[in-house]
Parts: C-alpha cells; sequence; structure tokens
C-alpha cells in the first residue's frame, strides 16, 4: 500500500494570505511570475492604492516602491541583518524541491538573504522523477484512451482510425518536460539573487552547516535560519530485488525503457492507479497487488468503490488483495519475474506470480541520511525528522532545536509537493516574524487517473468518527456529474461529487470528487476550508454556465445546513 497521508486533526489557524498589489493604474512594467510546480503564480507588485485626485503622487510612490522590491529581488534579501548579525545567510535551505524552492522564493520576498543547497538537480522528486514526468505520461495516456475508444468517438460524430504510438516519443515528452520546469525553477532562482550551493548538506551545529562532496574540501556556512527539505525517495520492502530493468520502482518506470506485456504492480494507492492508467493505455496487462483487503485504500470508501468500477473492472487488470509480495525475484536467464505472495494476516504462502515486470509502487521513504542530525540531538522517527505545527524540529528530549525547519516529505506529515511548498511558506512567515500554522486539512490531494480523483480534507469514516469524539452530527451530499451540462456535452457524465459537512454550523468536513478534471474542481472546496468558509455563505457564489464548476456549486447548495448567514454580506454596488 503506498505511504497514507497523515493529518493533524486538530483547529487550525487560517492560512495566511498575500497582499496583492495593484499597479493598473501605474503604467508600470509586471515581472514575470517566477513560480512553477503549483506554487503562487502571481509576480512580486507594490502596494499602493489609488484615488483620482492624487494619480500622479500614487504613480510615483508605487513606481519606488516597486523599484525597491526590485533592488531588494537583486540584491537577495542585501538590505536584511544577516552580515550586521554575524551569519553567512539568513536562511539556508538543504533540497532544492518544489518545497525549498516555494521557500527560498518566499524569503527573498521577505527581503532575507538566501543560499540553497542541492546535492542532485533542482527541483527534487516531483519535477524529476515524480509529479511532473507521470503527468505527462498520463497526457499520453489520456489521449490514447479516448482514440482507443471508438463508441465515444462515434458519439461526436467522429471517426478516427486505429492509434498507435512511439515508446521513445512518449519517453522523450515526459523526459523534455521536466528539463524544461528544472530549468524554470533553477532560472527563477538565479533571477532573484539565490544563491545555489552545489553540494550535500550537513548540519555541524546550531546555526552551522557545510555543503559539499564530503571531506576537507567542504565548505562551512553559517545561517540565522536553517530549513530541512530533503523531500524522500521510493520506499522497497524487504524481500524485493530490484534492478532497474524487469524490477522497477516509479523512478525507472518514468523513463519507459519498454513496454512490458503483463506488469504486476505492488501498492494500489496514487502511483500505482496512475501507472496502471499508463500502461494499460499503452496495451499491457496489469495485476495489482495490495497489502490491505481492499484497493485504494486512501480514498474515501464509496469514492474507491466507484473508481474501481471504472478504473479497474472494465480494462485489462486483475487483482490481489490482502497479500503481501514477500520475495520478487527480477527476470534472469531466460526466465520471468519471479513474485512470492503471502497471506497479509497469517503471512501463510499464497501463490506464485510469473510477469513480465514488477513496478513497486508501495509509497515514499524520507531521504533524511547524512543530514548530521545526531549533531543537533535529533534523532529520527521511522526516517522522518520530527516537528511541530510550525514545523519546527524536535530533539530527542522534546525540546525544540532553535533556529532549524523541516518541511515536505522528510517530516512526513503530508507528502505532497504543494504541502511541502506550503509548509516551506509558512515557515518563512514565522521567521519574518508573523505567527501561521498551516492547516492540512485544507491541502487538496489529487490521482491523475482518468477520470480523474480529487479529495481535500476528512473521509466519510473519520469524520464520523471524529463527530462522535466531539459530539456533533455528520452530514452528506452528493450530485453527479451526469447532471452537468459540460460534462454531457463531453460525453463525460461518469462521476461523482461529495460532501461531507455538519449541519448544525455549515462547516465542510470533506470534499472528495470522481470525474473529469477532479482534480482542478477540488479547489474551490480547498480554499473554502482554508478561508473557513461555511457553507451558507459559499451557496451565494456564481459559477459560469455550462462549466464543470457547476458540480461543486449543486453540491453546496444542495447542503442542509440549520444555521442561516454567518457574515454579512457585501452591499450590491450599482453598475
Amino acid at each position: 500500500m503506498q505511504s497514507a497521508i497523515s493529518i493533524s486533526l486538530s483547529s487550525p489557524s487560517p492560512i495566511a494570505r498575500f497582499d496583492v498589489i495593484n499597479t493598473s493604474n501605474a503604467c508600470l512594467p509586471t515581472p514575470r511570475s517566477l513560480r512553477f510546480c503549483g506554487l503562487r503564480g502571481e509576480a512580486f507588485q507594490s502596494t499602493s492604492s489609488f484615488k483620482t485626485s492624487s494619480f500622479r503622487s500614487a504613480r510615483l510612490n508605487s513606481r519606488s516602491s516597486l523599484n525597491k522590491v526590485f533592488a531588494a529581488l537583486n540584491s537577495n534579501g542585501a538590505t536584511s541583518s544577516s552580515s550586521s548579525s554575524g551569519f553567512d545567510y539568513d536562511l539556508v535551505i538543504i533540497g532544492a524541491g518544489v518545497g525549498g524552492h516555494g521557500a527560498a522564493l518566499h524569503a527573498v520576498e521577505k527581503g532575507l538573504k538566501t543560499a540553497i543547497i542541492e546535492g542532485d538537480v533542482v527541483g527534487g522528486t516531483c519535477v524529476n522523477r515524480g509529479c511532473v514526468p507521470s503527468k505527462a505520461l498520463l497526457a499520453v495516456s489520456g489521449r490514447m484512451r479516448e482514440l482507443q475508444n471508438e463508441q465515444h468517438m462515434k458519439s461526436f460524430g467522429l471517426q478516427v482510425a486505429a492509434a498507435g504510438y512511439d515508446r521513445q516519443g512518449v519517453a522523450d515528452h515526459a523526459n523534455n518536460l521536466a528539463a524544461k520546469i528544472r530549468g524554470n525553477l533553477t532560472n527563477s532562482l538565479k533571477a532573484i539573487g539565490v544563491d545555489i550551493l552545489t553540494g550535500v548538506g550537513t548540519i555541524l551545529g546550531p546555526q552551522k552547516l557545510k555543503y559539499g562532496k564530503g571531506g576537507s574540501g567542504d565548505t562551512i556556512i553559517t545561517a540565522k535560519d536553517i530549513i530541512i527539505a530533503t523531500g524522500s525517495v521510493p520506499f522497497v520492502p524487504k524481500g524485493i530485488e530490484v534492478d532497474g530493468k524487469s524490477v522497477i520502482t516509479s523512478d525507472h518506470a518514468l523513463k519507459l525503457e519498454f513496454i512490458p506485456e503483463w506488469i504486476a504492480i505492488v501498492g494500489s494507492g496514487y502511483i500505482g492507479l496512475e501507472f496502471s492508467d499508463v500502461y494499460t493505455a499503452l496495451g499491457s496487462e496489469v495485476t495489482f497487488i495490495e497489502a490491505l483487503d481492499q484497493l485504494m485504500p486512501g480514498f474515501d470508501p464509496e469514492i474507491g468503490k466507484l473508481a474501481q468500477r471504472v478504473l479497474i473492472n472494465p480494462r485489462k487488470i486483475d487483482y490481489h488483495t490482502g497479500v503481501f509480495a514477500s520475495k520478487i525475484t527480477p527476470a534472469k536467464d531466460g526466465k520471468p519475474v519471479q513474485i512470492e505472495l503471502i497471506d497479509a494476516k497469517t503471512k501463510e504462502p499464497k501463490d506464485t506470480l510469473e510477469v513480465d515486470a514488477a513496478l513497486i509502487a508501495t509509497g515514499r521513504a524520507p531521504f533524511t541520511e547524512g543530514l548530521g542530525l545526531e549533531n543537533i540531538n535529533v534523532q529520527t522517527q521511522r526516517g522522518f525528522v520530527p516537528v511541530d505545527e510550525r514545523m519546527r524540529v524536535i530533539d530527542a528530549n522534546g525540546k525544540l532545536v532553535p533556529n532549524l525547519y523541516c518541511i515536505g516529505d522528510a517530516n512526513g506529515k503530508m507528502m505532497l509537493a504543494h504541502a511541502a511548498s506550503a509548509q516551506g511558506i509558512s515557515v518563512i512567515e514565522q521567521v519574518s516574524g508573523k505567527d501561521h500554522v498551516l492547516n492540512h486539512l485544507s491541502i487538496p490531494a489529487a490521482c491523475f487517473t482518468h477520470p480523474e480523483i480529487s479529495f481535500v480534507g476528512l473521509t466519510e469514516p473519520q469524520a464520523r468518527e471524529k463527530g462522535e469524539k466531539e459530539g456533533f452530527e455528520i452530514s452528506i451530499a452528493k450530485t453527479s456529474f451526469k447532471a452537468n451540462t459540460k460534462a454531457l456535452a463531453e460525453n463525460e457524465g461518469e462521476g461523482l461529487a461529495k460532501l461531507i459537512y455538519r449541519p448544525d454550523n455549515g462547516e465542510i468536513l470533506g470534499v472528495h470528487i470522481f470525474g473529469m478534471h477532479a482534480a482542478d474542481l477540488i479547489h474551490e472546496a480547498s480554499n473554502a476550508i482554508a478561508m473557513g468558509t461555511r457553507l451558507q455563505d459559499i451557496k451565494f457564489a456564481v459559477h459560469a454556465h455550462p462549466t464543470l464548476s457547476e458540480i461543486l456549486d449543486e453540491l453546496f447548495k444542495s447542503a442542509k445546513v440549520k444555521v442561516s448567514t454567518s457574515s454579512a454580506v457585501a452591499q450590491p454596488v450599482p453598475v
């Protein structure tokens, strides 16, 4: 099973928002957006407000303000206190993945002199071996699946010849996308003056670390604050021999070096599901091996059952549940891959499979070795760096380590790239003097199968457990994609949106979507949770017609809340 996402159920503080600057009347150049991979798309802007009677004054003030911002960016926070306080940097980040990148950009916005240490390549797992190249492969599988569906195409009045593909061309598409985004991230850091330090970062003591290839040639630097953002690597259970050819992890699979006729996928979480979508679209037969008693154990049970009916049952996929792959031997000397299965509970032998390839999709493990945590009395827990709700590192005695933070997969709170970025931004708010606690229940997750699956907040069983414990009722609302005009126009009526909420106060506890563009639709719900918006308020929001967004509109409107509007409605403006 893929590693579960762990989230805190404690009452969170509202997520901090960022000032948006109006320069529309200032005739000023707008810098290009420097954020990628789900990070904020806004560029750096000034905060002048304009009045008709003082347009010229406001314009000059805004230009001056923007020039100061650019000066700070170009000098990498040279106006900060790092030099006067005796540190080489205000902030050093170990790891240049999406989390480290997001933290670095926000740090420079805050005027902090910043460096980022990377021992591999900028972009980390997401860009180079994860969400970016996998989405390129899934884009291909989606188009192949549509072109291969003769009935679907005929419903549009289209006639399409047999669809084919070039394996190397598909692989090149994924590799080229990763290279492009990696270049974008690198250039965005350089453009604002972040120092990219090449090598392995090791903490030597409080506010002191080194980087390099290891040995006497390493460079020692100091920093007022340090962020660990080293990410994760594929987790391979004991007894499985990975050769990178016939027994592979997601790192190898993304290279698409061959398309096996029959591939076993160990684990039916996000990683396994997405690769099953790719492989079956390209002609492979797939066998899932899942340790738990049901497929897709991390999803809301109702959504999981529907997804299985659409994504698993009609395709060339079979599965074994409640079993472990106790031993996997790579193909050798003309023999296929050997997989020995045992009962997950009794550990008794169950079966032996012979397949062309096996993909190990059992989740990810934190990459925290070699960080020098022993130098600051920090002990990892199952490899994860222990942190509090503010991402502050906790030592072996349960005390906070001053000026040290850990974000992303390395802390295990929520192993998603955009969660790492959000945690990094939250840390920068704190080191800049503004207290901030990230609400992890507001962070959405998505599986980019065809159709897609997305969710935010609690599943129905989690919500019912919370309600019983805290003494409140929960209610469920649902709406079907079959009732949506845009979905029907696309002949994509297969789908469901589910809302879990408190009828006594209108609080949104969770939203789960299975259907076309579910990954895009979920953000209205996640933002509502983040901002504390209640159902009795959001039901007044207007959605363009006909759009898929109306699925959420109908979902929110169908909720039966026992209280009236919880906040004042803005007065209408005559136009």
